[in-house]
């Protein structure tokens, strides 16, 4: 098995032990230098340091993604400094109230923001379960609506689902809407055969391991989409035209929004230029997850919430009623996990080993 804790080692340099890749992964050493070069790009360029960001590092972003997304056209990738700006944008896409088809199991963000829209009469929303998760594709397929909105992998419990292209297929919606960031990075994904049909939204705080600030949305080509939320980027590459009305750009600039700080795009380049392909990368965390379920006690295991022959995102869900009591006394022991309610969630990533594992598991024999 290839060894990567080299390339963290800046990171490493800590007597925790991080199982919490699905919520903020490490970083790579090199995107410290990165970082860097983005001040020293600044200072060297003053002004003038968009045009290498227009004309270099955002097209070297976006081809990253398209290569691990396996997408036609760069030029259809935007970037914002966080998905929720990016949902927002699309939601304004729509008079209200919006029909809103979408999933019980949907970050917070948006579950907030939605809800929100609900107590002010600007959405109409219909929720369906994702557990049972046996039969959530089945549950959800048909349905037609303004917006549909779901996630590749579900965050609170790491299901995947499991024929994307054919659920989106399925649908009518006017919109469809992907929540790729548990997938993007982690899971082997081709959109090709969808790449026409859906927004697919995902960022570098997770997998993707950039940290803030460096989130993408793929859109589809000659959508005709016109947000309401809508900044100057947006227009970009008609602002030496005569403007009459509100003009869009006819590519992925129509849901940009204004200036950002662009030092994410640095640190994700960096990565991107080190990241293992995603397949190896994959392969090498299921090898660790197994690993783990080796390992650990039945009386954790009975917990868990995974489907025999069912994909799996990169980390394992426990239910239980003591999952805040073990996640709380991990932390005192420098093993850093999360919780979502009575969740909780243990994150595996290419900076972890078998020792690491093991270490992992001889603490938790101890604590619950």
């Amino acid at each position: 098995m290839r060894m990567y804790k080299h390339l963290y080692s800046r990171f490493l340099d800590s007597p925790r032990l991080h199982f919490a890749a699905h919520s903020h992964h490490l970083w790579m050493d090199v995107s410290r230098d990165a970082h860097l070069a983005y001040w020293d790009d600044a200072a060297k360029y003053a002004d003038n340091k968009w045009d290498k960001i227009f004309g270099e590092v955002i097209p070297k972003a976006q081809n990253h993604i398209a290569r691990i997304l396996n997408l036609s056209d760069p030029n259809q990738i935007c970037f914002a400094p966080n998905t929720h700006e990016l949902v927002v944008r699309l939601l304004s896409c729509f008079e209200r109230p919006i029909k809103i088809l979408t999933t019980d199991g949907e970050f917070h963000s948006f579950r907030r923001q939605i809800a929100r829209y609900e107590e002010c009469g600007f959405a109409e929303v219909t929720r369906i379960q994702v557990e049972p998760f046996e039969s959530f594709e089945d549950r959800f397929k048909g349905q037609s609506f303004d917006i549909t909105f779901l996630s590749q992998v579900f965050f609170e419990t790491g299901f995947v689902v499991q024929d994307l292209a054919g659920l989106v297929k399925s649908l009518d919606s006017k919109m469809i809407v992907i929540d790729g960031y548990h997938g993007f990075c982690a899971l082997p994904t081709d959109l090709s055969e969808i790449q026409n049909r859906i927004f697919y939204i995902g960022g570098g705080y997770k997998y993707a391991q950039s940290g803030e600030g460096a989130c993408f949305m793929a859109i589809p080509k000659e959508t005709k989409f016109k947000p309401t939320n809508t900044g100057w980027f947006a227009a970009y590459g008609t602002l030496t035209e005569k403007q009459t009305g509100v003009p869009f750009s006819n590519d992925c600039f129509r849901f940009w929004g204004a200036t950002f700080d662009p030092s994410g795009l640095y640190r994700f380049n960096a990565t991107m230029d080190n990241l293992p392909p995603i397949e190896d990368v994959h392969s090498y965390v299921v090898g660790l997850q197994e690993y783990f379920l080796e390992l650990i006690p039945d009386s954790l295991k009975s917990s868990l919430l995974k489907i025999p022959g069912y994909s799996h995102g990169h980390f394992f869900t426990f239910r239980s009623e003591n999952s805040k009591r073990l996640y709380q006394e991990l932390k005192s022991k420098n093993v850093v996990t999360d919780i979502r309610g009575d969740n909780l969630r243990f994150g595996f990533g290419i900076y972890q080993d078998r020792n690491d594992v093991e270490s992992c598991v001889g603490i938790v024999k101890k604590t619950i």
